[in-house]
Parts: C-alpha cells; sequence; structure tokens
C-alpha cells in the first residue's frame, strides 16, 4: 500500500502573517508530495512496502539513501502541518502535561524557547529542530540535518519527536529571505499546543509522572 500525501489541516493562507500562503501551497503540494511520490518509487517492489513509516524509519541505515531521505521527508512534512493551528500559539495551559514536563526539564517556558530557537537557529544549512521525548518521558532538544528526524537509528540522540520546525529554505525564503531567526520567532505563533500534548501523552503511555 503505498503512502498518500496527507491534506492539510487548513486553507493555504490560515497561518498569515507568520507564515504566507504561496510557501505553504508550494511546500505542501510540491514539496511534500515530491517526497511523498519518491518514497512510493523506493519501496515499492520491496518488504518495505505496507510498513509505518515509522517502523521504515527505526531501521533506516539498513535501507537506501533514497529511503532515509524520502520517508524523513515524509515523515517530517506529516507532522509539521499537524503541530501548526491558526488559533495556536503562545504559551500552552499550565493544566496541560506538555507545560508542566516543559518546565520540569528546562526550568522554565522561556528556558525552553530559547534553547528550541537555538537548535533551530543553529542549525547549518537545511534541516529541522525538534522537541522530543525519550525513553524515560523526559524531553530533550536537538537538531537534524537534511530530512533526518529522532526516530532514524542514524542520529545521535533517538526519541519521539512531538514537536518540529522545518528549517529548509524553501520552507520560509519567500517570505523571510536570509532571516531566518525571524522565520522561528514566527513559528511560536502558531505553534498547535494541543496537538504537541496528545503526541507528548502518546509518546511514553504510563510512564509519565503527572
Amino acid at each position: 500500500m503505498a503512502f498518500t500525501l496527507p491534506d492539510l489541516p487548513y486553507s493555504f493562507d490560515a497561518l498569515e502573517p507568520h507564515i504566507d500562503a504561496r510557501t505553504m501551497e508550494i511546500h505542501h503540494d510540491k514539496h511534500h508530495a515530491g517526497y511523498t511520490n519518491n518514497l512510493n518509487a523506493a519501496i515499492q517492489g520491496t518488504e518495505l512496502e505496507g510498513k509505518r513509516i515509522e517502523d521504515i524509519l527505526a531501521n533506516v541505515s539498513k535501507h537506501s539513501g533514497a529511503v532515509r531521505n524520502n520517508g524523513g521527508g515524509y515523515y517530517n512534512h506529516s507532522l509539521f502541518w499537524e503541530i501548526m493551528s491558526p488559533d495556536g500559539g503562545g504559551e500552552p495551559s499550565d493544566r496541560m502535561n506538555i507545560h508542566k514536563a516543559i518546565v520540569r526539564d528546562f526550568g522554565s517556558f522561556d528556558n525552553f524557547k530559547t534553547q528550541f530557537a537555538t537548535a533551530a537557529g543553529t542549525r547549518f544549512g537545511s534541516g529541522w529542530a525538534w522537541l522530543c521525548v525519550d525513553k524515560k518521558d523526559k524531553l530533550f532538544i536537538c537538531s537534524t540535518a537534511n530530512q533526518d528526524n529522532p526516530l532514524m537509528d542514524v542520529v545521535p540522540e533517538e526519541g519521539t519527536p512531538i514537536l518540529g520546525l522545518d528549517v529548509w529554505e524553501h520552507a520560509y525564503y519567500l517570505n523571510y529571505q536570509n532571516r531566518r531567526p525571524d522565520y522561528v520567532s514566527a513559528f511560536f505563533n502558531v505553534i498547535n499546543w494541543a496537538e504537541v500534548t496528545k503526541r507528548y501523552n502518546e509518546a511514553n503511555e504510563g510512564a509519565s509522572s503527572f
């Protein structure tokens, strides 16, 4: 069964002025569609057909570069659309488990925001910044190159990503040009904390100390 390009959960212009409609259209309909099509081509006729994308990425070191790059691109963007919302932004409610975990593991929301922005801003070239959950239910921030992500067995820090920011230039260049820090700052205005909380709760069910 082939992977399918997920629909955006909102209109192209829903995240304006923070992320412009033309960027969203190109990003979803061209870039994400390309990763989806190329992933399907890379796994066609192999033992990977019919497997979940998470299972493919967990053992990606055993597979081709095409599977790694396009599988990562497919998964990363599928997560990216979901963790943004036109009704998002701000600081998560202190009643949310994700807020409690952020304060526990980073000291404060502001500390988390600073560390995440640093990870996104200092990733050289193309890549992603991530907020992840490790196997002991601890949050950590990291960044990966290209379309790699923390689910892969080829990255230094493995974990379950619950928030990701695309810092490839195609994600922001039409509106922000070389001003990546401005794009990173704008991203905090559209984070869908309800979705991030859902992913956090699911990442290590039963392991939470809350």
